[in-house]
């Protein structure tokens, strides 16, 4: 029995290969992380086990200080050391005091224990800069430090990789380093939450980027298998692997885009298909992640897609033939059985499907429930066409005779109605001459047409449903007209007056003009947002939320306003009775 200590033990990858390393029944493993004690309840059933029998065990430590760290690796052989990217939260000074000092204190105590191996757990994302595709790269010849990281935390990583690299051979510690490229499985943290948050998002409709672009992806329990093999590699040919680093793939690089549909269509996710410029998307990220900085904010959707966009904009696969030959890593879990597994264990952030998804009943489109099924909606989505394009001409001409004949309303309407009666009364005239005595009388025919004529009718809960339309409307104005007085919410004064200003320019100003636009757009809008329905909301929602943003940026840098001398209470306060008598 060998015993190995695993720092970072609760992170992503530390969990697993804790598990693994139970698995194979010759550790006695330590269990070190800053979290005070362990869940119980969280745990695996093969941990817990281990814990009551002794195989196992936990210790609460700090990599800020050396004393903890020595507590818990006393008296073992091997170290793995792992970090998850909570220890970063985008402030340098804890993020710098935890990876990279933390790395530091680590060796240290490594070194003044005797241990005598140091297993590293580092990311691919160290050799990134975003700019070029990595095909086949390999760890020596072709790929290294990166001189422009994507964030904060992989910066962090490449400077303590770097340090336990330096580390080897130094007081008899041997250590090397694992660049595992993408991972993912029960219980990420980044890599499928992100890609779910963008489901949810505006941007679920659109393929961000290119869908050509290749990636490698590695399933956590392949990562837990590299850890192990190296220290198997470190034991026995020390030469190969000491102070080398090696990256750790699945050995399946797949279409990034056809990964990630494959994860998000297993929880119910809809498939996107319209393809979208990455360029163009990282402008509007960048922007409205510009304006949270200026507002000292952190919004998480929009760094999901920030980092989905990162993914899909470029390819990177890696050689892992180094891992392969030296450490003799494969991987122990497919791709697609890791996708499996992935989506078996995040059921709980499923879509829930609809009934009609499922093909118990036929969907209806949006614009229909909007519309309702009746005759108006009928001949706007152009059911039948011949009667959508008679209604058009009919709108067309009612346009034209109130609107563009510059005639007053009463005059139009005049005419109009004189028009009406006459061809009705010549209709009933000239009628019997041209169709014979076998027709109705136009006595008969007028009878006929009142009959079925539709009687104006109005139920007591529409009047009712009326009623409280109008009052709360009238409250809600009560309400605004409320707010605008006290003075203290700029963005509501802000949608006031845009909105006022877009009213008074098209309605006002010109109304005729945006009464013709509005039928014209009403018998095209209607019917092609029946057919791409969910492209359109995808756009508007982006537009929305750029919108959004840069309202409450511009908002923000606005005064805080000050309080009304008339509503300040100069009176003095009146002393009551007893005051008086003291």
């Amino acid at each position: 029995m060998k015993t190995c200590v695993v720092l970072g033990g609760r992170s992503f990858i530390g969990k697993c290969l804790v598990d693994r390393l139970l698995k194979l029944g010759n550790w006695i493993v330590r269990v070190a992380d800053s979290a005070q004690s362990l869940d119980h309840n969280n745990e695996s059933t093969l941990l817990s086990r281990a814990l009551s029998t002794g195989r196992a065990s936990y210790f609460h430590l700090d990599v800020r200080h050396k004393s903890t760290i020595v507590n818990a690796i006393e008296g073992s052989e091997v170290v793995f050391y792992l970090d998850d990217i909570d220890s970063c939260n985008q402030d340098f000074y804890f993020g710098y005091a935890i990876i990279v000092q933390g790395a530091k204190n680590v060796i240290n105590a490594c070194r003044r224990c005797k241990v005598k191996r140091l297993i590293y757990g580092s990311t691919a994302d160290v050799v990134l800069d975003y700019s070029h595709d990595i095909r086949n790269g390999n760890e020596t010849e072709t790929l290294l430090y990166s001189s422009k990281f994507k964030d904060l935390y992989t910066e962090l990583k490449a400077q303590a990789e770097a340090y336990v690299l330096l580390a080897n051979d130094i007081d008899g510690l041997l250590t090397c380093a694992l660049r595992p490229s993408n991972v993912f499985g029960p219980g990420d943290k980044v890599l499928l939450p992100s890609l779910i948050e963008v489901a949810k998002s505006s941007w679920a409709k659109f393929i961000v980027g290119s869908d050509l672009t290749t990636s490698d992806f590695t399933y956590v329990e392949n990562v837990a298998h590299a850890f192990i093999c190296a220290e198997n590699a470190l034991t026995s040919h020390m030469l190969t692997v000491s102070g080398k680093v090696f990256f750790i793939t699945n050995f399946e690089p797949t279409r990034s885009w056809q990964f990630a549909l494959c994860m998000l269509e297993g929880l119910g996710y809809y498939r996107p298909f319209i393809k979208l410029p990455a360029v163009v998307i990282q402008l509007i990220v960048s922007l409205i992640k510009w304006m949270h900085s200026n507002m000292n904010s952190r919004d998480l959707k929009h760094v999901s897609v920030h980092n989905i966009v990162q993914l899909m904009s470029n390819t990177r696969t890696y050689n892992c033939s180094a891992a392969e030959q030296h450490i003799e890593y494969s991987p122990v879990v497919s791709l697609d059985d890791g996708i499996a597994l992935t989506v078996k264990s995040f059921t709980h952030l499923a879509k829930e499907l609809p009934s009609s998804r499922l093909g118990d009943v036929i969907e209806k489109s949006k614009v229909e429930e909007l519309l309702g099924s009746g005759e108006v909606a009928d001949i706007l989505l152009w059911r039948d066409e011949r009667r959508s394009f008679i209604s058009f001409l009919g709108v067309a001409f009612l346009y034209y005779w109130f609107c563009e004949c510059k005639r007053t309303i009463i005059s139009s309407t005049a005419q109009l109605m004189l028009i009406i009666i006459v061809v009705l009364f010549g209709y009933a005239r000239l009628s019997p001459k041209f169709y014979g005595s076998a027709r109705l009388s136009p006595k008969i025919s007028v009878c006929s047409i009142s009959r079925t004529l539709p009687c104006f009718e109005v139920s007591e809960m529409f009047m009712r449903s009326f009623v409280r339309t109008i009052a709360n409307i009238w409250n809600g104005v009560g309400h605004l007209a409320k707010s605008l007085a006290e003075g203290s919410d700029w963005s509501l004064f802000s949608k006031v007056v845009v909105s006022i200003y877009i009213f008074k320019l098209l309605v006002v100003n010109n109304f005729p003009t945006s009464i013709g636009v509005g039928l014209a757009f009403s018998f095209v809008f209607f019917f092609i947002y029946e057919q791409y329905d969910v492209e359109i909301d995808g756009l508007v929602g982006i537009v929305v939320e750029i919108m959004r943003q840069s309202i409450v940026c511009m908002t923000s840098r606005l005064p805080m306003p000050t309080p009304s001398p008339l509503c300040i209470n100069t009176s003095k306060p009146t002393k009551s009775k007893d005051q008086r008598l003291v």
